[in-house]
């Protein structure tokens, strides 16, 4: 049986939901709030690539975004590498603030990334790496640094005509 921790982290920002989400979207500045992380390159509208160092690791893995709908949810599962899925939403507070909540599923691999979870550092790495964002899209004055409005549909789900 595998035993998956799961984590669930909100931040509310002071943009409207569209900017928020809109940033969210902008994968390769990941970088620059999500700790650990060294670059990520989107190959196509559902498939990310990433590079993560953390404790002097290197890992690569690939993503499949599994879900997009605009200024409600990002939802993604990994294809290689740590196992872990999970769901990026937004809640629009009113027209300036948005509420963000992270919920993730992730298999801890090896012992070193089953202390950090036991530990609690992998929840707040999360809390951390929400924060960041906050502060990173806050301190652009809520300009996003692009956006990408396409739909993903859920497995099973007709896309949108």
């Amino acid at each position: 049986m595998i035993a998956l921790s799961t984590i669930t982290e909100s931040v509310d920002v002071a943009v409207p939901v569209s900017t928020a989400y809109n940033q969210w979207t902008q994968f390769e500045s990941f970088p620059h709030f999500m700790e650990g992380v060294e670059r990520i390159s989107q190959t196509d509208d559902r498939h990310t690539h990433w590079v993560t160092k953390i404790g002097g690791s290197t890992r690569e893995f690939d993503a499949t975004i599994t879900e997009q709908i605009p200024d409600e949810r990002v939802a993604w599962r990994s294809d290689s590498g740590p196992d872990h899925a999970g769901v990026i939403t937004f809640h629009r507070l009113n027209e300036r603030e948005t509420r963000v909540t992270a919920q993730m599923e992730i298999d801890p691999e090896g012992f070193a990334e089953n202390v950090a979870d036991k530990l609690g550092i992998i929840d707040r790495r999360v809390k951390g790496d929400m924060k960041r964002f906050k502060e990173f899209i806050e301190r652009r004055g809520g300009q996003e640094t692009g956006a990408w409005r396409g739909e993903v549909s859920a497995p099973g789900q007709v896309p949108p005509t």
